[in-house]
């Protein structure tokens, strides 16, 4: 059984930085894509980032974190991450993370349309105060 789980949320100041992380098990992991989703309250899910199956895979990002945000996966370990540097009182939201299927290759925006991805995490909370 699929199992994502979420960590590293927490409050910062705007300027700030954070790491998330998300363990993965039951399953091979190195066979998945992979991404970050985020939903602030009142608001639909967005795609954040998205990163391919190898180690060193391409990754994709939405206009708001580029230049950000980073998306990283090590097979080794079954964990995806995500550096957020430069955090702004925007970025404040439910912070997922999302696994694809084995096969199911993502290139592009596919890596920020939530339907995409099969299974999701519980998800971990960032803050950003201005």
């Amino acid at each position: 059984q699929v199992a994502l789980v979420e960590s590293g949320g927490g409050s910062v100041q705007a300027g700030g930085s954070l790491r998330l992380s998300c363990a993965a098990s039951g399953y091979t992991y190195s066979s998945y894509c992979m991404g970050w989703f985020r939903q602030a309250p009142g608001q639909e899910r967005e795609g954040v980032a998205g990163i391919d199956t190898g180690g060193g895979g391409s990754t994709y990002y939405a206009d708001s974190v580029k230049g950000r945000f980073t998306i990283s996966r090590d097979n080794t370990k079954n964990t995806l991450y995500l550096q957020m540097n430069s955090l702004k009182p925007e970025d404040t939201a439910m912070y997922y993370c999302a696994a694809s299927s084995p096969g199911r290759w993502l290139y592009g925006d596919r890596f920020l349309n939530e339907y995409e991805y099969n299974y999701w995490g519980q998800g971990t909370q960032v803050t950003v105060s201005s």
